[in-house]
């Protein structure tokens, strides 16, 4: 039977941090069980995880996210000996004919695309550059029979492995839109917070010394916690996304579970330098029935006490309510499970054989018993 689903639990505890701000530069932050809990987005962690990518796949595997394609294409163009000023011209034409309105040089939204639909893109133009730029002079509709070839590029989608995974959106072209493969949950602190916050000082080192004061002044609200962090690949969306390409699975699967093991959120990072691992990563692999978060074992807020830590006392929670759901849902559909944790844990229902010696053999014992299903029809 083929895995249906790859599941990732991680327990994450950072020292005081402001990883993911809101609009009033607060670190971000949520109400669950009653109390508030500390929140990173899943936004935010998608963009921790893709700036991960680099370590495990090749640029040409990879997509980007921008408003600068004009600038990207023609980049590539004038390397290919193309007259700049006929290039504004073909471009200025082209871009909104294809996927966006424009905003001078920019496009009017974000758009996510794949080093291989650029290349393709940047092949029509290039074979038929007098055909193109002929009707683009008179700001005539380009060619029918050639704009339809570049509609056929975005609509197959792309095989950059991100974009396989997180998805894209394009409101004003929704038949260039690509499913997700892969949720990311809002990671959530599992104990209770509250707000703090550091009053800085900046001083003018030129300041005369009967001058006092500081040159500048302000505040950053931060706090400690530790997260409780979710995540799920549904394999045949992969499969689909990435055009049947069983290498390139494997290797985007790989990636998905290294880098998101690796992830932290870059967020004033040079003011509290957090970088702080996962203290435990929990792999489900599942071959039928549903992906299952396992939030609710912190609906009770972790808290430290003089037996546990809270990091301790967040991963005897989670045991406890695995423990729960395993006794009430069974295992069926489970193919594989395993974990490693950076401090020894006295874990009572968790299976003591699932035990890991480290991250890479994590990832590996994964990777073996992920069987891949065929492309959809």
């Amino acid at each position: 039977m083929s895995t249906k689903f790859v599941e990732l639990h991680i327990i994450q505890n950072f020292g005081p941090a402001c990883l993911n701000r809101d609009d009033t530069n607060t670190p971000k932050d949520c109400e669950f069980g009653g109390v508030r809990r500390a929140r990173i987005s899943s936004q935010c962690l998608k963009r921790a995880i893709r700036h991960e990518f680099p370590n495990y796949l090749q640029e040409d595997n990879l997509g980007k996210r921008t408003k600068l394609l004009w600038d990207l294409l023609s980049k590539n163009l004038i390397k290919a000996k193309k007259a700049e000023e006929d290039i504004d011209t073909l471009l200025k034409a082209l871009i909104p004919q294809l996927i966006s309105k424009l905003d001078g040089r920019k496009t009017a939204v974000l758009l996510f695309l794949g080093a291989d639909e650029i290349d393709k893109i940047l092949n029509i133009l290039t074979k038929n550059w007098d055909t193109l730029l002929a009707p683009a002079k008179k700001d005539d509709k380009l060619p029918a029979d050639l704009l339809k070839e570049f509609e056929k590029i975005l609509e197959n989608g792309s095989k950059a492995s991100d974009i396989a995974l997180f998805g894209r959106m394009m409101a004003e072209q929704p038949k260039y839109n690509q499913e997700a493969s892969c949720q990311v949950a809002h990671a959530i602190s599992t104990n209770a917070i509250s707000m703090e916050w550091d009053f800085y000082t900046a001083v003018d080192d030129l300041n005369p010394k009967e001058e006092t004061g500081a040159g500048m002044m302000g505040v950053i609200g931060y706090n400690s916690s530790c997260f409780y962090r979710y995540s799920v690949l549904d394999v045949q969306t992969l499969v689909d996304n990435l055009q049947g390409d069983e290498d390139l699975v494997k290797r985007t699967t790989e990636a998905f579970l290294s880098a998101s093991i690796d992830a932290i959120p870059s967020a004033k990072q040079n003011s509290f330098a957090a970088h702080n691992l996962p203290s435990f990563v929990f792999a489900v692999v599942r071959e039928s029935g549903s992906p299952i978060a396992l939030t609710n074992a912190f609906e009770k807020p972790a808290s430290p006490n003089y037996q546990q830590s809270l990091l301790e006392n967040s991963l005897t929670k989670l045991d406890d309510y695995w423990g729960k759901m395993f006794k009430v849902y069974g295992d069926k559909g489970i193919s594989k499970l395993c974990y490693f944790a950076v401090d020894e844990a006295n874990f009572v229902h968790l299976p003591k054989d699932a035990v890991v010696g480290s991250k890479d053999q994590l990832v590996k014992q994964v990777l073996d018993q992920v069987k891949l299903p065929k492309r959809s029809e």
